[in-house]
Formats: C-alpha cells, structure tokens, sequence
C-alpha cells in the first residue's frame, strides 16, 4: 500500500508542477496578482507530495520491501543499513526521486525566501522552476517508475554494486544533485529576466547566493568523489578524467566563473549579459551530465547504464530546456541596457580574465568527453580521450589562472595601478622563489612543472598575506600589531571567505603537484616475513588471514610500516568477495601523515606463498581534499555574509531613469 502512495503523491506533484508552471506565467503576462500569488503554496505542496514519494520508497528499502522492483533489482536483506539508505539514490529510478525532492526544495526556498522579489518577477522565476520539475516527473512516470511492482514478490534481492557500499559514495550523489540543482534558480533567474527585459546589480545579489551554495555542494560532491576513487579503486590515484567525472567538474568550472562575474555585475553593473549567459549554461551543462549519466552512451563505474529509449527523452528534454533558453538569450540579450565601462587593467579586468579562462577550460574538457562520442556515432570509430589531452591542454591555462588570482584583488575597482600591484606583490615573488626552492630540498629533483607548481601556489599564499596585511595597514607607523588585528577582525566575511578559498586553491595545487611529481611507487611479490623499503619507510608483509564482514568474505594482508627503528603504523588492506551481486573489490589501507599517504593494496597470491602487493609513498595527498575543505569553508564564509543577501547598496549620485531597471532586494 505504501509504495502505491508514493506512485499516487508523484502523480500530484506533477498535477501541482504542471499548474505551477501555467498559472503564474499566466497571471504575470495578465499582471493577476491572485494567479502569481498562487506559485508559492503551488511549489510547496509539491515539495510536499514529491517528499512523501520519497519517504515511500525509503520505507520500501528499509524493511527490505521485495514486492517493489526497484528494491528487488538495488538492494539486498543483509546489506548494512546506511547502504539499505543510500541505495535509495544508488540507482536511476530512484536518484530521480532525490533529484525532483532537491529541485522542489529549492523552489519552495526560492518562494518563501524571496518574498522581496517583485511579484511577477518571483512568479515568472518559480513558474520556470516548476516546468523544469513537471519535465522531469513526467519523464520518471513514463519510463522509470520508482514504485513499479513484482508479482510475486522477490525472495531476496539482488544487492548493491558493491563499489557503492562505502560512505564516501553513500554521501557523493546528494551533494552533487544540491549542486546541479542549485544551478536551476540562476537558470530560472536567468530566464525570467529575459522574459521581463530587465536586470541590474539587484539582480545579480539575489542570485549570487544560490550560485553560492550549488558552487559549494558541487566542490564537495566533487572532491568526496575523488576521495572514493582514491581509497576505494586500489589504483592509487584520485582523477583519472572519467567522462561521468567530467559531467561534474564542466559545470563546476561555468558555476565558479558565474560566481566571478556576478561580483562584477553587482558592484560594477557590468557583464550583465555574459553573467546571463554563463547563469543558462551552467545548469545546461548540468542536464548534460545528467544525459550522459543516463543515457547509456558511457561506461563508467559511476553511470546508470540504462534502456536508451529513457536517454533519448533525456535528450529531447535537454534540447528544449538548452535550445529553448539560449534561443530566448539570442532573441531578448540585444534589448538588455549595456553595463558599466571598466579599464581592461583593473579588478574588473582580472575577474573577466578570470571568467575566461574558465571558460575556455569548461570548453576543452566538453570537447575532449564528447569528441570520442561524436566520433563513434559519425563513424563508428573508437577513440579514447584520456589525462594527456586534457594536461597538455588545460594545466596552461590553470597557470594563467593563478597568476590572475595572484593579482586580481591588490587592483583598485575601475582602473587599477599596475606599478602599484607589482610593488605590493613584491612579497609574493618572493614566497614563489622560496616555495620552489623549498620543494627541490625537500624531495630533490623533479619535472620542471613541478617547481613551476610550487612557485604558483606559494606565489598565491604571497599575494593572501600581501592582501591581508594590506588591509591590516601593517606599514602604518608606529606600527599598532593590536590595532592591526582589530582592522582584520572588521574585515567583512566576503572578504575572508575569498582569502580561505583561494589559500584552498594554493593547498590543493601543493597537494596535486608533489602527488604526481614525487610519488613513490612498488610493484612486488611478498612472502610473510619479507621487508620492502617505499620512500623512507620499510613495509614488513606478515602475511594473510581470512575475515567475514556483514555481506562479504575478504582476505586480509597485514604490514607493519617502520622507519628506521621507529614504528610508524600497522596497515590492513583487503581483497573483499561479495555476493549479492557476485563481485570482487580492493580495499587499500592508507596511513595519513602530514607530508604524505602510506598506501598498501594486497593483491593475488603466486600459489606458492607469496602475495603480490602494491605499495605507495604519496607525497602531499591529503593536501588535495585539506584545500578543497577551505574552498568550501570559503564558500561558506561569503555565504554567511549578510550584506550579501539582505539589503541594497547605497548608490549616490545615480540618476534613476522612468521605469524598473533592477530588482528590489528588500
């Protein structure tokens, strides 16, 4: 009975989508006050209804409800608990699920949140939102219906992929839904702008914190992603530039430069159709991950290989929602009022560079996930695009983006002073030169990008500390080091959620660079008693012994990790054999230090005692996911920044022409 209310609240919740997509539009067009006022109580009770399927089909996978087929095919009675909870999203049926609960979500926050909004304008953005949720109802109706019944009911099911029974992936898809999901209101924003024909500095501050937040929950979902893939494949990397790896990251690089320019469009009224522009692409490069995903054109771990029929709807879906808004772009973006003039030199200037070089990025890895797809599809021939082409391509323009990033916050809005900047970036040479310098002591000689690595991260770290002693006044003389710190405490938290963010993009850059530069790797053949010496650590393999675990049998390797007389740690990778579904997986035990990871995998035996094994120094590691950690604390910082989301900036000396320009905020 229950999974049949699930079914009956997701046909509802389309009932209440589809009118919430209609009536608004309507009554905007019409300037009815009572058909706009009714988009808000429209995308609640969709929330609603669309959150009662969902608990539906929680309850399905808790009690190992087999009657149902999504549970018979995603699930299993022994499975541990919080993988009986994450199956629920592990699967296509019922990620969509999660997918529309986040989408209606966001669009009741939107609704009750934006009450400020202009009253057509709050309708004509809810009403977008509303028609994004109705096409993806209706496409999980039709063709994959969560609440679809077996009769008879299953004795078991069939389980899990057992690569997805693990924390890091138990977490990883809801965060990357928050992310793409997020990406919806800016694309609703968007839309509804060039509906009404107006926009402004306003408009760019009510949007900024949902660009804010999906940014945020994309980082994360991206980097606990990478966290998985380094911990759990047993191949000892974190990217290998995976398609579906790709599908994320392509809008994370649009979400970081909307993100950039709507901090231009806000202060400076200026890159208003290019922000307008990267708003639309960015959730357009979400439904394309989400094409790809579906579809079933890749092959990936993380892909739902599915029926093509459910990808071609995704497709028509995708064309409409792209075609239909860049169409509108095209038709309305001339009528829009040109922004403000800056100086091609000044902290405008740096933040377009900024938006460029992103951009172009997005570009190359789209190019270098689909170019093998086209390809197969135009031919029939196969080609692989892998971590060469995208190295050699997009490595340059990330240095370019940090030397940006160095210089962008030390210019002056309008027309900055280069002589000036230059002068006060004096210090951030000079860590350049030292974190260079630094590097070849430490681990010795290496690739020449690797030091060109370093003196961009430490030249970053130069620039924050040139920054904030900047704004410290630290040459005022006599210098007051209480008085110094008290200016850095008034600092508002914008500014310190930029600082923590960039110093992240220095920490992951270290993190990246002496990984890949300084990595010790050992292929070898052990017998139980045998010492290997990785790095400046010896590894005693003391051999193997069964163990069981809830759902799975695995042997266990043992490896006691010394350092010269000194011991370091005990480590126990695995070799897990589940069976439901049959399927073998490798769990690599990693000790984490501050200057890098000790990484052992316990392979197959020789038949004649012996165990392979493969044994790892990475220098820096957890570096990687420590930088990712401040972007998002950064991320968060401006987030809690209350004059960005509440209130408008005073603007003397500005002549309001006859009619709306911009959005109220308040």
């Amino acid at each position: 009975m229950i999974p049949e209310i699930g079914h009956f609240s997701l046909i509802l919740a389309l009932l209440m989508a589809s009118l919430a997509a209609i009536a608004p539009l309507y009554g905007a067009s019409r300037n009815d006050q009572r058909l706009m006022s009714l988009a808000v109580p429209l995308m609640v009770g969709q929330f609603l209804f669309i959150l009662i399927a969902f608990a539906a089909l929680m309850q399905a996978y808790l009690v190992s409800d087999f009657s149902v087929l999504n549970v018979v095919a995603n699930s299993h009675s022994l499975k541990p608990l919080l993988y009986k909870i994450s199956g629920v999203w592990g699967n296509h049926e019922g990620s969509l699920v999660l997918w529309v609960l986040i989408l209606s979500l966001f669009g009741s926050l939107v609704g009750l949140f934006g009450r400020a909004l202009p009253l057509s304008f709050r309708a004509r953005v809810l009403a977008i939102q509303a028609l994004i949720t109705s096409a993806f109802l209706l496409f999980m109706l039709i063709t994959s219906n969560p609440f679809e019944r077996v009769i008879p009911a299953a004795i078991e099911g069939r389980g899990l992929n057992p690569l997805l029974q693990d924390p890091g992936l138990a977490f990883h898809p809801p965060l990357l839904y928050l992310g793409y999901v997020g990406l919806s209101v800016a694309f609703s924003f968007a839309v509804a702008a060039l509906i009404e024909g107006r926009l402004g500095p306003l408009w760019a501050r009510w949007v900024r914190p949902w660009v804010l937040l999906a940014w945020m929950a994309l980082t994360a979902g991206i980097a606990l992603g990478s966290w998985w893939a380094y911990y759990e494949l047993g191949w000892g990397g974190w990217w290998f530039w995976d398609p579906v790896e790709n599908a994320s990251f392509i809008p994370w690089l649009i979400a970081t430069a909307l993100l950039h320019s709507t901090i231009v469009m806000e202060k400076r009224d200026a890159l208003k159709r290019w922000t307008l522009l990267l708003a639309i692409l960015g959730f357009s490069m979400s439904l394309l991950g989400t094409f790809l995903v579906r579809s079933g054109v890749l092959t990936s771990v993380h892909a739902f290989a599915v029926d093509p029929e459910r990808g071609l709807f995704i497709l028509i879906l995708l064309a409409l929602a792209i075609g239909g808004s860049l169409a509108l772009y095209a038709f309305r973006a001339g009528s829009l009022e040109a922004g403000g003039l800056f100086a091609p030199l000044s902290r405008e200037g740096a933040l377009v560079a900024n938006n460029v070089l992103l951009s172009i990025s997005a570009a190359i890895v789209l190019v270098g996930t689909l170019y093998p797809l086209f390809l197969d599809a135009v031919s029939g021939a196969k080609v692989t695009v892998g971590p060469p082409f995208f190295e050699i391509s997009f490595v340059p323009l990330m240095v370019l983006l940090l030397i940006a990033l160095g210089f962008g916050p030390l210019l002056a809005w309008k027309r900055g002073d280069i002589g000036r900047a230059l002068g006060m970036l004096r210090l951030a040479g000079l860590a350049a030169f030292l974190g260079a310098g630094g590097a070849y002591l430490i681990w010795g000689p290496g690739p020449v990008m690797a030091f060109l690595g370093f003196a961009l991260a430490f030249w970053l770290l130069g620039s924050i500390l040139t920054d904030m002693g900047h704004k410290a006044k630290i040459t005022q003389r006599p210098f007051a080091p209480m008085a110094a710190l008290g200016r850095l405490r008034r600092v508002p938290r914008g500014i310190w959620g930029m600082w923590s963010a960039h110093m992240g993009m220095a920490v992951l850059v270290l993190g990246i660079t002496a990984s890949e530069s300084w990595m010790t790797e050992k292929l070898v053949l052990l017998h139980p008693g045998d010492a290997t010496e990785v790095a400046d650590y010896t590894m005693i393999f003391q051999g193997v012994e069964p163990v069981g675990g809830p759902n799975y049998t695995a042997v266990r390797g043992h490896f006691t990790v010394m350092k010269g007389s000194h011991h370091v740690a005990e480590l126990y990778p695995e070799q897990r054999a589940y069976s439901a579904p049959p399927m073998e997986t490798t769990e690599a035990a990693i000790y984490p230090l501050i200057m890098g990871d000790l990484y052992a995998v316990v392979g197959d035996p020789d038949g004649k005692g012996g165990w392979s094994a493969r044994l790892y120094w990475k220098p820096l590691i957890s570096w990687i996911w420590m930088g990712v950690g401040l972007m998002v604390i950064g991320g968060g910082l401006s987030l809690s920044d209350r004059r960005l989301r509440v209130g408008a900036p005073k603007r003397a000396a500005i002549t309001t022409r006859p009619g709306p320009q911009a959005l109220p905020a308040e």
